[in-house]
């Protein structure tokens, strides 16, 4: 899933996946140091995780991030 967002981010150029680790395109929200690099990163975000939706703010829910 993460390539092919990182694809369709890029309108399809593949020199951004070839060239940037899976960690910092998408990096994961459950760690302190994913969670500082996802902050960093330009918009729109790809974030990774695997935290039950019941975790997630309730703010997310209202906003407009693809899930």
């Amino acid at each position: 899933m993460l390539e092919i967002l990182s694809l369709i981010r890029q309108d399809g150029d593949p020199n951004w996946c070839r060239s940037v680790p899976n960690w910092d395109r998408g990096p994961w929200l459950e760690t302190l140091l994913g969670y500082r690099r996802a902050r960093g990163n330009a918009r729109p975000r790809i974030i990774s995780s695997h935290l039950p939706v019941q975790m997630f703010p309730r703010a997310f829910f209202g906003s407009k991030a693809k899930v």
